[in-house]
């Protein structure tokens, strides 16, 4: 993950003072892009320790078209990831939402509405056009709804923005655009859920898969997380580890469970503590 490693020091070296909705304030550059591929490893951070089950699990939620919070614990109980945002969302909205987080992710992947009311699920879509019209150049996936990013309607406005699917030589690639980025917290995650996303439409496709492309708009480092950021400087990178699935006859997107995702040598520095900004 040396890739990732330098971008994190451009944003700290580079990046400009900016404030932000949070107001922690941020270390921001706008428009970064890096690729990822999987035949060199599986794109996982080494220089601290990636939280595996909290991301595949956030994923596998996101995968499953839901956005209430609870479905999200049924899969792994531990994941706290979006507790900050639900507190902030219930807040705002002063409602009793029972674990709602509103027009989220997997919403949109999988229930987005059109204006005449008819419900597309997107993610379906794109594995169908991969399937059978692989040279498509509309094999795109949107989270970003410009209709229900209000702040009484969804807890966190989608960062990672939207994904396209490309298929070339039996491999499939996947090239996703994030608006908003943090580098430190959340970017190890994205590079890791997307590049497992990958890899499952891969599987059930029969394609190899690729390469992840990653373009960020605005890249930021929040401010009360510079010291860790040096820290993680100065650690160098290890071996990327194996990805490996379960193969169990899964045919469709919704037959993978988390119990079916492990890393295999994945060797790592000790984890760093960073509060999310929110």
């Amino acid at each position: 993950m040396r890739k990732y490693l330098i971008q994190l020091e451009k944003v700290l070296i580079e990046g400009t003072n900016q404030t932000d909705r949070t107001g922690v304030g941020t270390k921001s550059i706008f428009g970064l892009q890096e690729r990822y591929k999987m035949s060199e490893g599986f794109p996982a951070v080494t220089t601290k320790k990636l939280a595996w089950k909290v991301m595949a699990s956030e994923l596998l939620w996101f995968i499953s078209g839901s956005s209430n919070l609870k479905d999200l614990k049924a899969i792994y109980p531990e994941n706290r990831i979006w507790d900050a945002n639900y507190e902030d969302y219930s807040k705002r909205t002063r409602k009793n939402l029972d674990g709602d987080m509103g027009r989220i992710y997997g919403c949109q992947w999988r229930n987005w509405v059109t204006a005449e009311g008819k419900i597309v699920d997107q993610l379906q879509d794109a594995i169908d056009l991969v399937r059978q019209n692989p040279d498509s150049r509309r094999i795109i996936v949107s989270s970003w709804n410009p209709g229900e990013i209000e702040p009484e309607q969804v807890a966190l406005p989608p960062c990672h923005s939207f994904f396209q699917f490309y298929v070339s030589n039996n491999k499939l690639s996947l090239h996703m655009y994030q608006r908003s980025a943090d580098m430190f917290l959340g970017v190890p995650f994205n590079i890791a859920s997307y590049s497992l996303l990958l890899h499952i439409v891969a599987m059930i496709t029969n394609l190899e898969a690729d390469e992840f492309v990653h373009t960020i708009g605005d890249a930021h480092i929040y401010l009360n997380a510079v010291d860790q950021v040096k820290l993680q400087l100065k650690r160098d990178p290890k071996p990327l580890p194996e990805l490996h699935i379960e193969r169990r006859g899964q045919k469709e997107i919704d037959d993978f469970l988390l119990e079916d995702f492990h890393l295999r040598k994945y060797k790592h520095h000790e984890p760093i503590a960073a509060k999310m900004a929110v």
